[in-house]
């Protein structure tokens, strides 16, 4: 303590006498796109994204950890906590479910500490508080200045690899601290690995057991100039001649005697395969000292990106939070596959990919199904087939379709079998460049099994998810709630996945799968009763599951997952015409989706707060089980409710700011529902090429599509106040109906909207 407080007063004395901080007078202001990029949204409230730099679908996301458990620290990184832990190579965009975190360096001056530190007491370890308005972050690029030891630390990277560059104070004794032991929710380390390999490289191995049960990561980190060192376990060090350490808690605490410049860049490769994966790829991506360059290339992937759409109009934060929408979007799923080719299968194994082949990782498909994926299948089909092969590669490893796969585990998170969604969609929009034959039998087989009693046998899980085929395929044709827990939503989801194995099993003439998946796309209807006009659960008797409250919700412990009967009795994309006959007919359907977004919003339970969120009515717009029901008037013959409710959602539930996602961003599902409603389009069912029609945000938007043709969306007369449509128009031919399909965006052409200040009324 004494030893800190006494260099803390040496730093400022040196301050005094230093005019600029080298590293400030080099700021450029961004150009262009990534100028109205604030990656900043969603570190706050509960949207669980990180500052830090990331390159477009990068393996590596180098950014700064302020916490370490919780909810709120799935990230690593919460905008309200003054101090940062140290920055990690790898981190999850907006889950709800932490990991990762991986590879931990923090700069530091004089004496350094073993121990972290935490948030309440930074003076007891290496982390530091930030100085007051020092953080800036754009697309590839983070700078904070740390207060404790006035060092400034800037990040950037490149797909396979981050640099650091750290700018010390005059006067100090430059070091760093490299904390392999460093995991976020204080998962369990399996090994810590640390090797010296001269006075300029450093490899390494950290392997832990979280949600990702067997989480690989290799390190090769090169440092700009030479350094000495001593190794650590814990808070303790190791002996003064060991070049080497494996044990929990592994550190390397490296000093630089003669620092040119005050300035030190560091250059670390990671691999999931092994260290000599994780040295070629920093050495190959980057193969000198040259920050700026690897900052300006990063930015240049990310303006790359950003102009897949060029907008007008709008407010300058609407067009920040498109921008960013737009950013997010493209964080994951990630490149998992190293520079020479080779990558960690789902079967453990290490495999090799064919060029056009490689492999991803973070498939968040509850989420991303519903709207990320579809929102690819227009602004980068080439990349989202690359998914769809990784899908089927990783059946051919494991037997079954991902459901959640993380760093090569299936971590069997949620429910349903939402690959079909992905893959049927993608068929039937034409995007077949992968195995088609092999993707069916994966699909055929998905009904089949439950991945979290495939792979993880354990007690706890085990009882709160039963095998699919259990009841649902073999005994009673449904799931009883008596049985089962989220047997309500379990079947819905079932049964939109059925309908998209059927859609795909009709395009390859296969009549009899197509009719027996059909059928069992209607079993939604069994939870359906009619006295009540809700989805409920139903026990093995046949009888009605009493009490029933439709606001209550038990966090995955009742019949629904995340969510009450009110949020969940409209998840039936695939059979709008079946579920308004469900309820008498279309006035009474209109009646009843009328009171959802205008009864009370409190939720009653033991989820009222964690992911029922954003709630217009008992809407919950900060979960994906609500994200298509705003659209279900245009289905109705009342398209002005859907333009109504698009707009305030659009305007009241997206934020230029940190707390600015009414939820977890959920791997882009959150920012792809903001893209393609803020055009003004929206598919409710994933798998039928159809897109319904909202309220476009901006006087108009360019979407430049892979096959070279653009799709413009125009609004005329559009504004705060006029946010009804009274016409719109395809290659100036009006529509009748507010649906166009997805041939009609790939031929190119203008979609037209005039808009007004009133509703276009009809009986």
């Amino acid at each position: 303590m004494a030893l800190r407080v006494l260099f803390s007063f040496l730093t400022l004395a040196a301050l005094v006498a230093l005019p600029q901080h080298p590293a400030k007078a080099q700021q450029k202001k961004p150009q262009g796109k990534i100028a109205l990029v604030n990656p900043f949204i969603g570190t706050g409230g509960h949207g669980h994204t990180f500052p830090g730099a990331v390159v477009p679908f990068g393996m590596v996301q180098l950014s700064p950890d302020t916490r370490l458990n919780g909810w709120d620290a799935c990230a690593g990184y919460h905008a309200s906590d003054p101090v940062i832990l140290g920055f990690s190579h790898t981190h999850l965009s907006g889950t709800g479910i932490g990991d990762y975190g991986d590879i931990l360096f923090m700069p530091v001056a004089g004496q350094p500490w073993l121990n972290q530190g935490t948030a309440d007491n930074p003076e007891s370890g290496y982390c530091s508080r930030k100085v007051e308005g020092s953080e800036a972050a754009t697309p590839g690029y983070y700078r904070v200045t740390l207060k404790d030891d006035n060092i400034t630390a800037e990040l950037t990277a490149t797909t396979r690899a981050g640099m650091h560059q750290y700018t010390y104070p005059a006067g100090t004794n430059p070091g760093l601290i490299i904390d392999v032991g460093h995991t976020l929710q204080s998962h369990q380390n399996a090994e810590n690995l640390i090797e010296i390999v001269n006075d300029h490289e450093i490899r390494g191995h950290k392997f832990t057991r979280g949600w990702a049960r067997e989480h690989h990561v290799y390190f090769h980190a090169v440092f700009s100039q030479p350094f000495t060192y001593r190794l650590a376990s814990g808070d303790a060090y190791a002996t003064s001649s060991q070049s080497s350490i494996n044990a929990a808690g592994a550190k390397a605490v490296l000093k630089f005697e003669n620092l040119k410049d005050r300035q030190l860049q560091v250059r670390v490769g990671i691999s999931a395969v092994d260290m000599e994966g994780a040295r070629n790829n920093v050495m190959n991506e980057i193969p000198d000292w040259n920050f700026a360059k690897v900052k300006d290339n990063a930015a240049a992937a990310w303006t790359e990106w950003l102009n897949k759409v060029d907008l007008q109009g709008g407010t300058p934060d609407q067009q920040t939070i498109f921008y960013t929408a737009l950013y997010h979007s493209a964080i994951s799923p990630n490149l998992y596959t190293d520079w020479d080719g080779r990558y960690r299968g789902l079967d453990k194994k290490i495999h090799t990919a064919e060029k056009g082949s490689e492999s991803y990782t973070v498939f968040s498909l509850w989420d991303t199904f519903r709207a990320f994926h579809p929102l690819m299948t227009i602004i980068n089909p080439s990349r989202n087939e690359a998914w769809v092969r990784t899908l089927i590669t990783k059946y051919e490893q494991d037997g079954v379709l991902p459901m959640w796969e993380l760093a090569a585990n299936e971590t069997g998170t949620m429910i349903g079998y939402h690959s079909a969604s992905v893959i049927a969609d993608a068929y039937v929009k034409g995007n077949r460049n992968f195995n088609v034959q092999k993707a069916y039998e994966g699909l055929l087989r998905a009904p089949h099994f439950d991945t979290v009693s495939v792979h993880f046998p354990d007690a706890e899980i085990k009882n709160n998810v039963m095998p699919v085929g259990k009841y649902y395929n073999e005994t009673l044709g449904f799931i009883p709630c008596d049985k089962d827990n989220e047997s309500v939503s379990k079947a819905l989801e079932y049964a939109y996945d059925d309908w998209c194995i059927a859609q795909m099993a009709k395009g390859l003439g296969k009549t009899k799968d197509y009719e027996k998946f059909m059928e069992r796309s209607r079993r939604y209807a069994k939870y359906f009763d009619k006295r009540v006009g809700f989805m409920r659960g139903v026990n093995a008797d046949g009888s009605w599951k009493t009490p029933f409250n439709p606001r209550f919700s038990n966090h995955r412990r009742d019949e629904y997952v995340e969510g009450n009967s009110w949020q969940w009795s409209w998840f039936v994309p695939h059979d709008i015409d079946g579920l308004m006959a469900l309820h008498g007919g279309r006035k009474p359907f209109i009646q009843k989706l009328d009171s959802l977004f205008s009864v009370q919003s409190d939720i009653e339970g033991n989820n009222s707060s964690a992911d029922i969120t954003g709630l217009v009515g008992q809407y919950a717009h900060g979960n994906e089980p609500s994200h298509h029901i705003a659209y279900l008037y245009n289905y109705v013959g009342q398209p002005w409710k859907t333009q109504e409710l698009a707009d305030k959602i659009l305007n009241t539930l997206y934020f230029n700011d940190a707390n600015g996602l009414s939820g977890n961003e959920d791997c882009g599902q959150m920012s792809a529902w903001y893209i393609l409603s803020s055009l003004g389009i929206y598919q409710v069912s994933p798998g039928d090429p159809t897109y319904t029609l909202g309220r476009p945000l901006f006087s108009e938007a360019k979407v430049h599509l892979e096959n070279g043709k653009t799709f413009v969306v125009k609004a005329q007369n559009n504004s705060v106040v006029n946010k009804y449509v009274t016409k719109v128009s395809l290659n100036g031919t009006p529509l009748k109906t507010p649906f166009i399909t997805h041939e009609d965006i790939l031929k190119g052409g203008t979609l037209e909207f005039v808009m007004s200040a009133h509703p276009t009324i009809t009986p």
